[in-house]
């Protein structure tokens, strides 16, 4: 996608940025790229809401810089065509560890050098080690992260099994809380889970069961440890409401009291806990034979090569991973701080609990960390349908476990054996991601 393909209204939001950013800038420092100040292309916070808000962090934080958002799948294409043609138009991009990682080497700058300058902010080594995206160099720099946590409201707390923790639960004992939770609630189950048309359900089976159950998420697909995976998944599912399936965001079933529990991402959570923050909990996944596997959402912020503005881009990078930036952030569009950063007390009840939840997983001494797919591109939603048509066989329709993973399988490898990439986490990195 060329930068004339941008839709008008986000040009229309840029140049309003770009008005405010040359006022502030002779107050902070911070020089200006052209008239139009330089432009930060984003894959994140594209909705207009949460961009907005971001537009105004940004003119506090980097005045002069342009915030502009595209789609992730024309996203590599429009800073290949530009990198490769020698007339790079943009000075810094924003975007998920998928969307970056597939560009080192050959279109991003080494940001080695920028990233011993910043010291030690705290970032976590799995971080960092995803940021050299199989290199020795450093591609990216982490720079805000979410993930997919458990919500419960204390109705549903009560039945915890005797000496279970709820912060530490193991996948047995989860699902033996629900069939309590069921039973004492007149056999309606009191679980549920995002199983809806536009639900994030797989990233449940790819980020979360497959890996504490398995170690991996492709190359343990089909193995044995996989149809444990999905007999587990199908007595689970017996003890979730049936309306599951409607479920595309799990806040507003709990907000409701349709359910008391759910899993789902953590901007899918948020609402829920509004009215009586004091009666509900937010917390880690269970853990498997495995551990504990739990997917990050991982933004990193990067400077393509050619950059308009490099100094300017750099001094972006280091304001929006300081630690008072990060919180900011959070406060803002609810992405968690990726350095050592304290989390607010006056932070709406939702963020507070759900920012425990996820430094819980992340700090799990059996942590699995788990990645959406990478370096798919326009083919990653292939290769969803397949932990979404393993779902649909397995839970919904009953089908045989073994012979369905095997079929899936197939599908799987002919689609990873086209595109030729690497493996990501959990999988071990690998010239060519297969299916074992």
């Amino acid at each position: 996608m060329s930068a004339s393909g941008l839709t008008r209204r986000s040009l229309l939001h840029a140049v309003g940025i770009s008005a405010t950013a040359l006022t502030a800038a002779a107050c902070t420092g911070f020089a200006t790229s052209g008239s139009g100040g330089m432009i930060f292309l984003s894959t994140q916070f594209r909705p207009a809401d949460e961009a907005e808000r971001f537009r105004h962090l940004l003119a506090g934080t980097a005045p002069g810089v342009s915030y502009v958002t595209i789609e992730d799948s024309p996203f590599a294409s429009q800073v290949r065509s530009q990198v490769g043609a020698g007339s790079t138009q943009i000075g810094l991009l924003g975007g998920l560890h998928g969307d970056l990682a597939p560009l080192a080497g050959g279109y991003l700058e080494d940001l080695t050098g920028l990233f011993a300058d910043l010291g030690d902010r705290g970032w976590s080594a799995d971080y960092l080690q995803l940021a050299k995206a199989g290199t020795d160099r450093t591609w990216y720099i982490p720079w805000a992260t979410a993930s997919y946590v458990l919500a419960a409201h204390a109705d549903a707390l009560e039945h915890l099994p005797s000496g279970v923790d709820a912060t530490s639960l193991t996948y047995d004992q989860f699902l033996d809380w629900a069939i309590a939770a069921r039973r004492a609630n007149g056999n309606r189950p009191v679980l549920g889970l995002p199983a809806g048309p536009k639900g994030l359900l797989h990233r449940f089976t790819q980020g979360y069961l497959l890996p504490s159950f398995t170690g991996g998420q492709i190359t343990t697909f089909r193995s044995n440890e996989a149809v444990t995976a999905w007999q587990y998944f199908r007595e689970l599912w017996a003890n979730c409401a049936p309306s599951s399936t409607t479920y595309d965001f799990m806040q507003e079933p709990l907000d409701s009291g349709e359910v008391r529990v759910a899993w789902d991402h953590v901007v899918r959570l948020v609402h829920a806990p509004e009215r009586d923050p004091q009666n509900w909990r937010m917390l880690p996944a269970p853990r498997g034979e495995h551990g504990l596997g739990y997917m990050a959402v991982l933004a990193g912020l990067a400077i393509p090569r050619g950059s308009t503005d490099p100094d300017l881009a750099q001094r972006t990078i280091n304001a929006f991973t300081r630690p008072d930036t990060q919180t900011a952030l959070l406060r803002s569009n609810g992405f968690f701080p990726v350095v050592d950063a304290k989390i607010p007390d006056d932070l709406p009840p939702a963020v507070g609990l759900e920012a425990d939840a996820v430094r819980r997983q992340q700090q799990a001494p059996d942590a699995i960390l788990s990645l959406p797919p990478v370096g798919l591109g326009q083919r990653e939603g292939e290769v969803s349908k397949v932990f979404q048509d393993s779902f649909r066989s397995i839970v919904l329709g009953g089908a045989d476990i073994r012979s369905t993973v095997d079929q899936q399988a197939r599908v799987l490898k002919g689609i990873l054996d086209d595109l030729k990439v690497p493996c990501w986490a959990p999988d071990p990195a690998a010239a060519m991601c297969r299916v074992e």
